[in-house]
């Protein structure tokens, strides 16, 4: 950050607005396609390490007024940017909530199969 930044001044929402709109788009036309949209999360992932490390580390503070700046629009505006990954075990959590749900629907549709053959002997 400059001396003559202001952090208030940007507004990266706005600047990001129709990108995000984009991206959100392609992911609901996707939204049954898990390689496609794990794909578009390592893309965005990707995007998030080039941008720290090529252009976010070099504008760190270089002393301590900047740094002050920085650190209090962390904290009044709210954190570190961080893109959560999935755990592995809430990964497996959900297959293992398909795989009840489908066993259960199975043997509900059995259940039903039989009943009705054993009305029409």
């Amino acid at each position: 950050m400059t001396p003559d930044q202001d952090s208030n001044s940007i507004d990266s929402d706005s600047l990001l607005k129709d990108t995000a709109k984009d991206i959100c788009a392609l992911a609901k036309q996707h939204q049954r396609d898990s390689l496609f949209l794990l794909s578009l999360l390592r893309d965005l992932e990707q995007i998030h390490r080039r941008i720290r490390i090529d252009y976010f580390e070099a504008a760190l503070p270089q002393n301590r007024n900047d740094l002050y700046k920085f650190v209090r629009d962390i904290e009044e505006k709210g954190g570190w940017p961080y893109i959560e990954r999935m755990r592995l075990r809430q990964l497996l959590k959900n297959l293992e909530l398909n795989e009840v749900s489908t066993d259960t629907a199975t043997t509900e549709s059995n259940f039903l199969q039989q009943q009705e053959s054993e009305e029409f002997n």
